[in-house]
């Protein structure tokens, strides 16, 4: 059964979003911006003094690095000051225009230098985007994967590697609110409107659990699991669901892309007492970038992303790992519990037995505590017999070349469209790492193969087969695949944004386009 899943699976600007962690006890009817607030002493960036008085007011901050500047030096003296003179001593900008709006406070150029605009929309006007990125509070580290989400509906993305995210609103929903949750943080939600414009950068909370905020018990893991298998059928859908997803795919060879696919898919999902065979993929729009340099003598190319992407839909087809009679080849334990979007999640690892020597897996699951729904898993082959499953990941290679499986690791989380709804497949990542070494040289080099996709969005009504001639073939070299790209090529639809590198070999495959053109 292992082997059988092994195959088949084979510089922006910046804004900033404080998080309030209290109150003051005297708001009364004062005014927000004449509300008082003591500060001690301090000296740092404008984004650390900021986060102070974020902690002090319970106020957010939104605001564009173009207006202040997050890491320029300050200093403010101890005492007490109303909320308007502890921004503008701490930002130096008397002139700066401050608005309150809820339990955010906007701050913008003075108005004069801020004349109205319209809003912000995507091409067809009948959109509007939103973008910025997401970091750890404490440690300032970006929030990679975390679910952006427009709240009581089915549309939203994920953040990528560098907590960016982009996010298209249709206009019939610019005054809802949106959501950014990820699992062992606190959730943060404002309004589509405050953030059209922006680009800003939210500060998530880790959330640490008390003992004092559970009900202190043992917790078996296998039981967790057979919870979670029992409670399977009223946890996921049992009819076809329709999903537009952004799919990428890419390789890296010696830390460089050098190919680069992405595109839009529709998904036609059968429930959830079916297996994946069913599943129908309508390809939308795709794009193909390649950066194949003269010399280079590797040229890798990608089999069945899109179908491992399917398959690792791992609550349709249930792996061993998570099947209760399976407990002689792994050892199981409750690790911790977390939090996501308020509720409590127990994490539940899993490892092979130490006796065992063929390539199994390890991993954590982490299952909500109420419903016994799996929130997500993250597993890979085992690093320490990774090297022995090499040859189940390679459907054939020059003899001149020698490959050893360093990783195959994959992430795959689910999400209910609301806190009543069966949960849906949301993102799903794979990370395929290879060492290269030609015959005769001394040295290897790394080969990164990586495939990803995300719901943007879930239609549950009136869902239809994809008809046979539509259809893609998602076993297929996904690169390879022949379709016509658009001039406004992602529309309206909602994507992961590429990270820097990624950005990079974009721009650099684009550029050679418009040059060979000229020539």
């Amino acid at each position: 059964m292992t082997h059988h899943l092994l195959i088949r699976i084979a510089a922006c600007l910046l804004t900033l979003v404080c998080v309030a962690n209290a109150r003051t006890a005297e708001d009364g009817d004062t005014p927000p911006l004449d509300r008082r607030i003591r500060l001690a002493a301090g000296k740092g960036t404008v984004y650390r003094l900021l986060k102070e008085v974020s902690a002090q007011s319970g106020f957010l901050f939104i605001y564009d690095s173009r207006t202040v500047d997050n890491d320029r030096r300050t200093s403010i003296a101890k005492g007490e000051y109303t909320l308007r003179d502890a921004i503008r001593i701490i930002t130096r900008n008397p002139a700066l225009q401050i608005d309150v709006q809820g339990k955010h406070i906007l701050l913008r150029p003075p108005a004069a230098d801020n004349p109205p605009q319209p809003p912000a929309t995507a091409k067809s006007s009948d959109a509007t985007v939103i973008q910025g990125s997401l970091h750890d509070l404490e440690t300032g580290e970006s929030v990679v994967y975390a679910t952006v989400n427009l709240i009581n509906t089915s549309i939203g993305t994920v953040t990528n590697h560098n907590g960016q995210f982009r996010l298209v609103v249709p206009d019939s929903l610019r005054h809802a609110d949106v959501k950014f949750s990820h699992i062992g943080y606190e959730s943060r939600e404002t309004g589509v409107a405050l953030l059209v414009g922006q680009t800003v950068d939210f500060a998530l909370e880790p959330r640490v659990i008390s003992l004092q905020e559970i009900e202190i018990r043992r917790i078996n893991p296998l039981r967790e699991i057979r919870d979670m298998l029992d409670r399977r059928g009223e946890n996921h859908p049992q009819t076809p669901a329709g999903l537009t997803t952004f799919y990428r795919e890419g390789i890296e060879h010696r830390r460089r892309v050098i190919d680069l696919s992405e595109a839009v898919l529709e998904i036609y999902k059968t429930g959830y007492g079916a297996d994946a065979s069913g599943d129908h993929v309508r390809l939308v729009r795709k794009r193909h970038v390649t950066r194949v340099q003269p010399g280079d003598t590797i040229l890798p190319k990608m089999k069945s992303g899109i179908r491992s992407c399917l398959i690792l839909d791992i609550m349709k087809e249930l792996p061993e790992f998570i099947t209760p009679d399976d407990e002689a080849r792994y050892d199981y334990a409750h690790e911790d519990i977390r939090t996501v979007d308020d509720r409590l999640v127990n994490v539940i690892s899993f490892r092979q037995k130490p006796h065992i020597d063929e390539p199994l897996f390890a991993g954590e699951l982490f299952i909500d505590d109420r419903r016994k729904a799996l929130e997500e898993i993250r597993f890979q082959v085992n690093p320490e017999h990774v090297g022995k499953a090499t040859n189940l990941f390679i459907d054939r290679k020059a003899h001149h070349l020698t490959l050893t499986l360093r990783q195959a690791a994959y992430i795959v989380s689910y999400k209910p469209l609301h806190p009543a709804s069966p949960y849906y497949i949301s993102h799903v990542r794979g990370d395929i790492v290879f060492r290269v070494r030609k015959k005769g040289h001394l040295f290897s080099a790394p080969l990164h193969f990586w495939f990803e996709m995300v719901t943007c969005r879930t239609d549950t009504a009136d869902v239809r087969p994809i008809p046979r001639a539509e259809r893609f073939a998602p076993a297929q070299i996904f690169a390879d695949a022949i379709h016509a790209g658009d001039e406004d090529f992602w529309e309206n639809f909602n994507i992961i944004l590429p990270e820097e590198k990624l950005k990079e070999a974009i721009i650099s495959s684009l550029s050679e386009v418009v040059v060979q053109a000229r020539q």
